[in-house]
């Protein structure tokens, strides 16, 4: 099958679409499923003996140390459940420097002399497993030839079973660490930092009469962007299937710009989809709350509930996961590229982020009077003065391959990390900044003008989408992360920052306290140390404009523009002092991360230049050739004829190929020179000689497709892909 044999053979498979059956019964109760296939709190109650039930609650509720000596009464119970619920088999499940899950599957059954077998379970099992330490991303903490490495159960996020047609598992969350005991994962570190930042966040509250207090927690709500398109149309992509987005495709006639997708009405199949994911989501326990459709056509979002941050984590990792296999039940590929196609917007990750507890809730609430609530003053100070200092590190944080292709576009924030605060709040600070707050902006009504309709409550202030970092009325939204992207990096990040400078909020309060000073003077000075010292971050304007990275220059903040220029701020020397004081991370554990990340953009672009070249040469190319073939025939007949032949679309066609025929053999040299470094030498000439060449190869490739008669392209176009659903 040639030319667009294929493209049409794809929309008519999917035109043959047939909806998978119903996988739930009707009339199934809402909620009835919700936590059903996880080994929850409550299921421990039930299960466990009252003492050890206590003891791993201790340990889930107030970070109580884990009593080894409850694991096997825990791994018994444990095991009974699951294969109640049908488990054959239990895994270790992690979270690797690939930023993608790993599990490694053991039975349940042993072998007995008899010829049977039994199921066993231990505690011994439970706590630790041990996979191949040395075949994942480690940047350095691991040599080849040195494989050992630990998983270790982390009780503070259930266990749960995976169901699979065949069979189901009982999936257990762990942390993975080197025989060394530093982090080769993600879930370590958000541990680390959440300890290291509850410390000194309930040392502030204790200055605010809070004296036993319950454990003060991060929370969690990522909000998930993603495109779906058909199979048939991926299955025809090698740059979709290979590199997650099209290397090639013009700009359909119809994009976003009559805003008619966004918030429209879901299509039934999609619509099918949502619900049949978000059951699977619900009974592993995943708070799933909001879909919609997104601004682009084929993008949609969901968006679950706030978390404890570790769990959240975890959470958003199983629902990619659980994404990708109910697109494939309903014949489509979930598509999770920050970038998938050009022209249009692409996907992010948006994380919500706050302190607080089940006593006291968000810490982070400015209350009716913001300018008298002196404790959410003091966080809300605390979070300006860690963005401001560790902005570097905001920025490192999100940065990949991907992601570049997003930040500083029109869907995403710019590059630049800076906080909205908003109109109530920033004038509050304001105030203090000049002496003392004695007012807030109050909420107003909005009067809609319809007698049948009650007046609205009007915020405050209004929200910015151009802010990498806002505050949205009870938590700050940290918008730079890529839809690809773990969000644990965040996370671990915030942690960290918020532990710092809760750390110097404690110690400047506990100082002028212990001196004499009126505690109430001793918050004021602080937070006018904080804005006079870190209010340059603060920006409520558009960060879209092109006066923005001027003023920001001036201001003194950083533009990290791109994965490059962003991930040596992890291995600074302040970084380094900032990881290695909190027990977050230690030198090698911030030189890893640095290393996996150099490694991870060398490892993406060179393959995203090889397919360029691949399809470029074998695809893209013939195809364009056959074209111009066609065309010269059918001149040189006229010619022939004695008719004289208009050579204006043969000239027309010539001229792309000759750019595209250069362009190749500049990207072909390219790739070949790219060999002779690595690391942050291969990664620079990567972002500025090899994209480039890729650029232009793609540049003249569009052109292309709009000349190349449509019986010879076989690529499926961008508005098939996006809009044949």
């Amino acid at each position: 099958m040639s030319g667009n044999k294929v493209r049409l053979q794809a929309i008519a498979d999917v035109e043959a679409y047939v909806a998978p059956a119903i996988s739930f019964d009707p009339g199934e109760e809402p909620g009835e499923i919700f936590g059903s296939n996880v080994f929850s709190v409550s299921v421990m109650q039930k299960r466990l003996p009252k003492s050890v039930y206590k003891s791993v609650l201790a340990t889930i509720e107030k970070s109580a140390p884990l009593d080894p000596l409850v694991a096997d009464a825990v791994a018994s119970a444990m095991k009974d459940w699951a294969l109640e619920k049908g488990a054959t088999h239990y895994a270790h499940v992690f979270y690797p420097l690939t930023g993608l899950t790993a599990e490694k599957h053991d039975s349940f059954l042993d072998p007995v002399g008899d010829g049977t077998a039994f199921a066993s379970f231990s505690g011994k099992t439970l706590i630790q497993g041990e996979p191949d330490a040395s075949s994942f991303p480690n940047g350095g903490l691991r040599n080849t030839f040195e494989a050992r490495g630990y998983t270790g159960w982390d009780v503070m996020s259930p266990a749960y079973v995976l169901e699979n047609p065949n069979g189901n598992t009982l999936c257990i969350p762990t942390v993975f660490i080197s025989m060394t005991g530093e982090a080769l994962d993600h879930k370590t570190p958000i541990l680390r930092s959440q300890q290291a930042m509850a410390v000194h966040a309930e040392r502030v509250l204790k200055l605010f009469g809070y004296d036993n207090s319950e454990h003060v927690v991060s929370y969690l709500g990522p909000e998930q962007e993603y495109f779906l398109i058909d199979r048939h149309f991926f299955l025809s992509r090698p740059d979709l299937i290979n590199a997650g987005r099209t290397l090639f495709g013009a700009k359909p006639p119809k994009g976003q710009e009559f805003d008619d997708h966004y918030f429209g009405a879901i299509p039934e199949r999609v619509l099918a989809f949502m619900m049949d994911t978000e059951r699977e989501l619900f009974k592993l326990g995943i708070p799933a709350k909001t879909r919609h459709n997104e601004v682009a056509p084929g993008q949609f979002e969901v968006a679950p509930m706030f978390e404890r941050a570790n769990q959240g984590s975890d959470h958003q990792q199983l629902l990619m996961t659980t994404f990708k296999s109910v697109a494939k039940k309903h014949g489509m590929e979930c598509l999770f590229h920050e970038k998938p196609f050009a022209g249009v917007n692409g996907s992010g990750k948006h994380v919500n982020f706050s302190l607080g507890n089940s006593e006291l809730g968000s810490l982070f609430v400015p209350g009716d009077s913001p300018h008298d609530n002196a404790q959410f003053l003091v966080f809300c100070g605390a979070i300006i003065r860690g963005v401001d200092l560790y902005s570097g590190l905001l920025r490192a944080s999100v940065a990949s391959a991907s992601n570049d292709h997003r930040l500083g576009a029109n869907e995403a924030p710019p590059a630049i990390i800076s906080i909205f605060l908003g109109d109530q709040l920033a004038d509050v600070f304001d105030q203090i900044a000049k002496g003392g707050a004695t007012h807030s902006k109050e909420r107003g009504t909005l009067a809609i003008g319809v007698d049948t309709l009650p007046d609205l409550t009007k915020d405050p202030g209004d929200r910015n989408r151009t802010s990498p970092f806002a505050f949205t009325g009870n938590r700050f939204e940290f918008r730079a992360p890529g839809s690809l992207q773990t969000v644990a990096g965040p996370m671990v990040m915030l942690n960290t920052i918020m532990a710092e400078a809760l750390d110097y909020c404690a110690t400047e309060l506990e100082t002028a306290v212990a001196e004499g000073t009126d505690f109430n003077d001793a918050v004021q000075a602080l937070l006018a140390t904080i804005i006079a010292d870190h209010g340059k971050v603060i920006f409520n304007g558009n960060g879209y404009s092109d006066e923005w990275p001027i003023e920001a220059e001036q201001r003194g903040l950083k533009n990290l523009r791109t994965t490059i220029d962003a991930l040596p701020e992890l291995i600074t020397p302040e970084a380094i002092e900032l990881f290695s004081k909190y027990n977050v991370f230690n030198e090698r554990e911030m030189h890893s991360r640095y290393e996996v990340g150099i490694e991870q953009y060398v490892l993406t672009v060179s393959v995203e230049a090889n397919l360029t070249l691949e399809m470029g040469q074998t695809t893209i190319l013939p195809a364009a050739v056959r074209y111009q073939t066609e065309l010269a025939q059918n001149v040189a007949a006229l010619k022939a004829a004695g008719v004289e032949a208009d050579l204006s679309l043969l000239d027309e066609v010539s001229g792309p190929i000759a750019d595209l025929r250069a362009a190749l053999v500049t990207l072909a040299s390219a790739i070949a020179h790219e060999h002779d470094s690595d690391g942050i030498v291969a990664a620079t000439y990567l972002r500025d000689t090899v994209l480039p060449a890729m650029a232009a190869v793609r540049t003249a490739a569009d052109t292309l497709e709009g000349l190349v008669a449509d019986d010879l392209w076989a690529l499926p176009t961008y508005q098939e892909m996006l809009y044949i659903l």
